[in-house]
């Protein structure tokens, strides 16, 4: 049965207890909201590890006892809470922090700046609210709700001013493509649309900023790929069997796309303009939960994927994308990731963050953020501007569906809350 709704988080697929027949809901929200409301005030974090088990077997749906409630936040006294940007304007999608700037993307269509915990500029998209931002340099790329990608670009002079340049696809494109049948593709039965557009919502955005390209999924099932110098759309992958939820450009020509079916799939960029062309190289996770987030550590040349099941499961490159193992935090589904120098930061339905250091092949929960009411829908990290590479000082920012932003301040040097080890949360 496929249900949709407007204003909604993560589209993912849910197996109901006692039922083997998988829902699929097109939409960012699922029905967490009882569950959620069950383990909202659980804080036990004594178990939050990395290790090989099962991702299906740590299941939040899938627990023999109940979770036990734990007093306290396990927080380091370095990693703390500075602050809460709160606009009556919806739940808060989409994040991304540069050179001290924050913005912002929520169920309005305006995109918020906000400086020095201030909110310091607004501008408004007028069409479709705001699902994924992406900075290049002095543009700002966010991904609608409507299928489109807008171009915004900044004032060197004037920070408060920004200007919309462009968007995916351009009008005259539109037009031009529309007039040669060859360019209509089949999304549903007895349904065509040109390959260049979206035709479903925008769920995430990557750029590879070698190659000058932008990177699009959608729930539309596929991910498309935009020269951001002129923005023509080189290519379009149908990519998976249900929407895309995450896509991630990485080194040696490599894309990585996670969908609500469940998988996460590796492609390699072969050709170049016109010639250019992704191919299918492998599949590295099939299962029955939603994927709903993917990050990519430069550093370590590992590939993060956070599900539905309340776990993180990891690939490393150096051993041809091997499972690594998976790292047992959440009671809830993982709906957004970041990941900065050793650093992964994991946000979910539960309403906290993970914050995890990798140390070679396993990773250790540093602290666990909490202060939400609502689940944790994206996050976004930048340097303090006062830490030396050497202290990492990192500005953590975490937007909810509480409609709040919250502004943390996270080291890279705070002792773990626990170690590395095997078990589970039993």
């Amino acid at each position: 049965m496929i249900i949709e709704h407007e204003n909604t988080y993560h589209h993912k697929k849910l197996t109901q207890f006692g039922d083997k027949k998988k829902k699929t809901m097109h939409s960012d929200r699922s029905n967490f909201s009882t569950a959620d409301d069950d383990y909202s005030n659980v804080n036990d974090e004594s178990n939050r590890m990395s290790d090989e088990g099962s991702p299906m077997m740590m299941s939040p749906w899938n627990q023999t006892r109940p979770f036990q409630p734990s007093p306290s936040s396990t927080s380091s006294p370095e990693n703390a809470l500075i602050g809460s940007l709160v606009r009556e304007e919806g739940h808060i999608y989409s994040l991304a922090a540069t050179g001290g700037l924050l913005y912002t993307g929520s169920d309005s269509k305006n995109i918020h700046v906000w400086k020095d915990m201030k909110l310091f500029t607004t501008f408004k998209s007028n069409s479709g609210l705001v699902k994924a931002i992406i900075i290049s340099g002095d543009k700002i790329f966010t991904g609608h709700q409507d299928g489109k990608v807008r171009v915004w670009k900044s004032n060197s002079k004037d920070q408060k001013t920004h200007k919309r340049i462009g968007t995916f696809p351009k009008f005259f494109d539109i037009l031009k493509s529309s007039m040669k049948s060859k360019n209509y593709v089949e999304i549903k039965r007895n349904r065509t649309a040109l390959w260049i557009k979206h035709c479903d919502a925008i769920s995430c955005l990557s750029i590879n900023e070698e190659e000058g390209l932008l990177y699009s999924g959608s729930w539309d099932r596929t991910f498309k790929v935009w020269k951001m110098s002129n923005s023509k759309c080189l290519e379009s992958v149908k990519a998976h069997e249900d929407a895309v939820n995450s896509v991630v450009s990485t080194v040696d020509s490599l894309v990585f796309t996670g969908s609500a079916e469940g998988s996460v799939k590796v492609w390699k960029r072969e050709g170049k303009g016109k010639n250019m062309k992704h191919m299918y190289v492998k599949t590295l996770l099939e299962q029955e939960c939603a994927v709903n987030a993917l990050a990519w550590s430069k550093p370590g040349s590992v590939v993060y994927c956070g599900s539905s099941d309340g776990v993180v499961n990891f690939w490393e490159k150096e051993n041809q994308f091997s499972h690594g193992g998976v790292m047992k935090g959440h009671k809830l589904a993982v709906l957004c990731l970041a990941v900065v120098g050793n650093l992964v930061f994991s946000g979910s339905a539960d309403k906290t963050i993970c914050v995890w250091r990798r140390e070679v092949a396993q990773h250790t929960c540093l602290s666990v953020l909490t202060g939400h009411t609502g689940p944790v829908k994206c996050v976004a990290v930048e340097r303090e501007a006062e830490s030396s590479a050497a202290y990492g000082k990192w500005v953590v920012y975490s937007g909810s569906l509480d409609k709040s932003v919250k502004v943390w301040s996270v080291s890279e040097q705070s002792p773990a809350t626990t170690q590395n080890g095997k078990g589970s949360w039993d």
